[in-house]
């Protein structure tokens, strides 16, 4: 109300100007997004896909496809040289044929991309129909790097076991200008992070003494980049000799080990602040894979695929895993968030980076999990 009457005030074009510059920009911002969504989502539209192979990674597109909205393509079918599945009707999804047929089904449904999702070797005449398509105009996609567009995140269950030199070696190559960066942006947040924490470590110091008792912080040991082994000191958020049988335990929604003042902490994020103090000594960074403990990575490894290859890049405060996740407090979850990761090391960029940071804010300031 007091902006408005101070921006609308009789004799004040200039302000009165911006208010309908502000106004007519958020109008005309909301109408393109409806006419975008209602308009350029409609079939006629958007471009015509054939999934190539019906097997797991076949069947995995096909639940993707089915959870997503606006729809990103129209999915015309599957092929599949498998006869027991000809004819079958997938996720809803008919199997129109085999690799003799596929030409026939790009000509006659107008098909614009062919995404392969067949895992293991592809027989010759396969791969003969996919090169005769390309030659006819037909862009031919991997079921992993739609996968990776559309959702974010690498499907650590349909890669090839060379998959990581050929994704960290070859095609991700950092660049020294970027460490460089990132290492300044490091830094600089580290400071900003310690002096807020020198701001608020009396009083929550006192909250947690007042509650609890001592200690007001612990120390946990860490599994940094390339494996380095590093210890972290965050503010004690659960009652005193939690993991008493020194077993590492998950935390979960509504822990019983955490305090009220230790719940309050970790819902705004604070109990992390100690780990700027890790920033600045360049044990972390401001945006990374999470770090975890050297048991949890020991255990986790044997059952998730390439899981150390998150050791690849330097752990994090948070990360893109965090703002688009969330905490993983079982083995499933944490193979969803190390999809996220490894999308993060084979995609990090200074721009990814301040994206992550500014998404962390808005999770923090607005008190939902990170």
């Amino acid at each position: 109300v007091y902006l408005a009457a101070y921006f609308l005030q009789e004799g004040s074009l200039v302000r009165r100007g911006i208010v309908y510059f502000i106004a007519a920009t958020v109008l005309l911002t909301l109408v393109w997004r409806a006419v975008y969504i209602r308009v350029f989502t409609a079939p006629a539209f958007l471009r015509r896909v054939v999934i190539v192979g019906a097997g797991l990674g076949g069947r995995t597109l096909l639940r993707l496809f089915n959870n997503l909205s606006p729809r990103p393509f129209v999915l015309v079918g599957l092929i599949d040289d498998d006869t027991a599945k000809q004819g079958q009707v997938i996720e809803g999804v008919p199997v129109l044929g085999d690799n003799t047929r596929l030409l026939q089904i790009v000509d006659q449904e107008a098909v614009s991309d062919l995404i392969v999702a067949i895992q293991g070797t592809m027989n010759g005449a396969m791969f003969q129909a996919l090169l005769d398509a390309q030659q006819r105009g037909v862009d031919i996609s991997r079921m992993p790097v739609v996968y990776e567009e559309l959702l974010g995140r690498v499907p650590i269950h349909h890669l090839e076991s060379d998959w990581i030199l050929r994704s960290f070696v070859d095609e991700v190559r950092v660049s020294s200008l970027y460490l460089l960066a990132k290492r300044l942006m490091d830094v600089v947040g580290g400071l900003v992070g310690v002096l807020a924490l020198g701001f608020l470590l009396p009083w929550i110091a006192m909250a947690i003494l007042l509650e609890s008792g001592r200690p007001v912080f612990f120390m946990q040991t860490r599994l940094g980049q390339g494996g380095r082994i590093y210890r972290v000191v965050k503010f004690r958020t659960m009652r005193q000799n939690a993991e008493s049988d020194g077993q590492a335990q998950w935390a979960k929604a509504g822990d019983t080990r955490t305090t009220r003042i230790g719940a309050i902490l970790r819902r705004m994020h604070v109990d992390e602040f100690p780990q700027f103090w890790n920033v600045l000594r360049g044990d972390m960074s401001l945006v990374g894979p999470r770090p975890e403990r050297p048991e949890l990575v020991a255990e986790l490894e044997k059952s998730i695929p390439f899981y150390r290859a998150r050791l690849l890049a330097k752990p994090g405060v948070s990360g893109w895993a965090q703002v688009s996740y969330g905490k993983g407090a079982s083995v499933e979850g944490s193979a969803e968030k190390l999809e996220y990761d490894l999308y993060y090391i084979k995609h990090r960029s200074l721009m990814l980076d301040l994206w992550i940071v500014l998404r962390t804010f808005g999770s923090v300031f607005g008190l939902r999990g990170v």
